[in-house]
């Protein structure tokens, strides 16, 4: 080889490693996460002896596993390590839970379970009295093989499967819609259907989410923003004021620890501050609900897929396509008690048509701004900074409206990829997406000017649940889901007995105000 040929490499590789230094340096700088900040370099490179040597340099008695049951909702394994090599132990091998008394479809004749840590989602607990190191789990077999019926084992088949066919990794985030309900104050009161983007001191708990926020930054989450949202209202005595945090697109695995994690965290400073947090889908008919909604976006080689020559790209709608193909299933996952089918009625900003649009915000699929070509809108409103900003990577995201805070957030996730993969591998996929397009100024909400109305979402667990089983095989394809998951999903889903409920609870406020407070605290 060449003196030349040499140097050339010699100076690529030195130019590859500051590439890579100045990536980890952004990953770390403005990162909220101690364990970052400590050991100096990002989440996913966490190893077993990093988070050691930062428990032993800060003097860390404790260490929590956090994992996810049938209910939702992160569960809790305290250890207290009396040395090194116990410490090295617990995050080695993980610990037995009897699995039975976590899922309803493990029997108690051979129940236990392994839980063993992923160390990237280590982060210091906020609340713990005690000094804590806090990580996420995930669940193995008696043969130490991942669990086939776990959450986590099914979103990592069906993302390995998605990127294996396709070639593409989707990222998502999503936006966490809750309520706040607190003893009613005449100061400053609730205006009713009017807190979006309201500031202190009309928004009583701007204090809690700007916490929860810095919080969640800490144990790791990619948070986008914050705000106030439209529901406000008093009733009964009480004060209920709804907010939402918003994070930014990550794998599909990280965005479902984002959702969890924050969940957990804004229930604890909810009980701190002395009021409910609640996730419910519906807290009152003629308010707005809540939802979940969830973002996503497909990528090749770091590059966003969704725009093409400035506008959605067929690829886009391909997934699109696949999204509504499935949504009334997809219900299965994302909408999960029978209050989730009181927030899916019409003139509530939420969807009840299986349709796409632009911007507008009561279709099931949404394409919202995403700054193809106006990025110059910066220079006109400061003529002063003549600044080159260059061009900015697309951040365009398509958005699935339907979910809700009672969302069995692993499984959700999994039917979007399952959902994406089948979009993409229909050819004629961005063709059927178009004839279910949705005009911002289309009368009566019909498809794509033709004056047909669009096919509605299910009314109910009842009906959620058959269309879960008429595309079983679907999500069964390539062993995603296993056999007898999706049985075991519609059997839970329809001993709710809610068929028709809409229908029958019609105008009986009572009933309705007892089905929420059943579920006021779902997933």
């Amino acid at each position: 080889m060449s003196d030349f040929v040499s140097a050339f490499f010699l100076t690529l590789r030195s130019r590859l490693k500051r590439s890579v230094k100045d990536m980890n340096d952004n990953e770390i700088l403005l990162n909220h996460n101690e364990l970052v900040q400590f050991l100096k370099k990002p989440q996913k490179e966490f190893t077993r002896d990093d988070i050691i040597r930062f428990m032993e340099a800060r003097d860390i008695r404790m260490l929590n596993f956090r994992y996810v049951a049938d209910d939702g909702k992160l569960k809790s394994l305290n250890f207290v390590p009396f040395s090194r090599n116990h410490l090295r132990s617990i995050l080695t091998a993980g610990e037995r839970v009897d699995g039975s008394s976590l899922f309803s479809f493990i029997g108690s004749g051979a129940s236990d379970l392994y839980v063993v840590p992923r160390y990237r989602t280590a982060f210091v607990n906020p609340f713990s009295r005690i000094p804590a190191i806090d990580v996420l789990c995930s669940f193995y077999d008696s043969d130490g093989k991942p669990l086939e019926s776990a959450g986590e084992n099914i979103l990592r088949k069906a993302s390995s499967r998605l990127t294996s066919l396709t070639g593409f990794t989707m990222k998502a985030f999503g936006e966490l819609e809750y309520y706040i309900k607190s003893p009613h104050s005449d100061l400053y009161p609730l205006t009713d259907q009017k807190g979006y983007h309201q500031a202190a001191p009309f928004a009583k708990f701007e204090t809690l989410r700007v916490r929860a926020l810095e919080l969640c930054a800490k144990a790791g989450c990619r948070i986008k923003y914050g705000h106030s949202e439209v529901g406000s209202f008093t009733f009964e005595e009480f004060d209920y004021e709804q907010h939402e945090i918003e994070f930014l697109p990550v794998e599909m695995d990280e965005a479902v620890d984002q959702l969890l994690v924050a969940k957990w965290i804004l229930r604890n400073l909810g009980a701190e501050y002395g009021v409910e947090v609640s996730f419910a889908p519906k807290i009152a008919t003629g308010n707005a609900g809540s939802g979940m909604h969830i973002h996503m976006m497909l990528e090749k080689d770091g590059v966003n897929h969704m725009v093409e020559n400035g506008k959605l790209s067929d690829t886009a709608k391909k997934m699109i396509y696949g999204l509504l193909h499935f949504s009334r299933s997809l219900t299965a996952f994302g909408n999960t008690i029978p209050t989730s089918y009181l927030r899916l009625v019409p003139h509530q900003e939420a969807p009840t048509s299986i349709c796409w649009g632009d911007r507008n915000r009561s279709v099931l699929v949404r394409v919202p701004l995403g700054w193809n070509g106006a990025m110059n809108m910066i220079k006109d409103a400061n003529p002063a900074d003549t600044a080159e900003f260059g061009i900015m990577p697309s951040k365009q995201t398509i958005e699935l409206r339907s979910p809700d805070g009672s969302a069995d957030i692993y499984k959700l996730f999994s039917g979007i990829v399952i959902a994406a993969e089948h979009g993409l591998e229909t050819k004629n996929g961005h063709e059927l997406a178009d004839r279910l397009y949705v005009g911002p100024d289309a009368s009566s909400g019909c498809i794509n000017g033709s004056g047909k109305r669009p096919e509605s979402l299910p009314g109910s667990c009842h009906e959620s649940a058959e269309c879960l089983l008429a595309q079983k095989a679907l999500y069964e394809k390539g062993s995603v889901f296993p056999a007898g998951m999706i049985e075991h999903i519609a059997g839970r889903l329809m001993s709710f007995n809610d068929k028709d409920m809409s229908e029958k609870l019609y105008n009986r406020n009572d009933e309705i105000g007892n089905l929420v407070k059943q579920f006021l605290h779902c997933g």
